[in-house]
């Protein structure tokens, strides 16, 4: 693969943490990494909590939107090199799959957007969210890319998203 790479944080609702993971790994991953998140089901809007989380980490917010993955599918889209699902399997939610050639991995994070609870909880789990795309993001960014066959990479990118 040659630099720089494309990397699609896919969910559900596109409003939440595939918004988060978009932003992290712009800001780290520059100028090797240029990353977009989009839904199976767009909600349509972005969550303000989210939008708070990147403030509170000094992260821009601008431009972000809820936006379906078939934007990615349509002539001139960006090639993707990596596509990594967000949403949380263990709470029965549906994750996208994505069709075709990039390398793919399964990164499920607990939604925050279904937390009930006090503003402190709510806010909580958005944080709890973050840091944990923000860990495996940053794990993903160490990888010796040029120095991993495929097979190698592909376990290490698995890995990343059992922890």
């Amino acid at each position: 693969m040659q630099k720089p790479y494309n990397v699609l944080f896919l969910c559900t609702g596109n409003s939440a943490r595939s918004i988060m993971a978009e932003a992290i790994m712009n800001h780290k991953g520059r100028p090797n990494f240029t990353a977009y998140s989009a839904g199976s089901h767009p909600s349509g809007s972005v969550r303000p909590e989210a939008l708070r989380q990147l403030q509170a980490a000094h992260l821009p917010i601008q431009d972000f939107r809820s936006k379906s993955w078939d934007e990615f599918a349509q002539p001139g889209a960006p090639k993707l090199d990596f596509v990594f699902t967000v949403c949380d399997n263990a709470a029965s939610e549906v994750c996208p799959v994505w069709p075709g050639q990039p390398m793919t991995a399964h990164w499920g994070v607990p939604d925050p957007a279904a937390v009930r609870g006090s503003e402190e909880q709510v806010e909580k789990a958005f944080r709890d969210a973050f840091f944990l795309l923000d860990r495996r993001i940053s794990l993903f960014l160490s990888l010796p890319l040029s120095t991993l066959d495929e097979l190698s990479l592909k376990n290490e990118i698995d890995n990343i998203g059992r922890q």
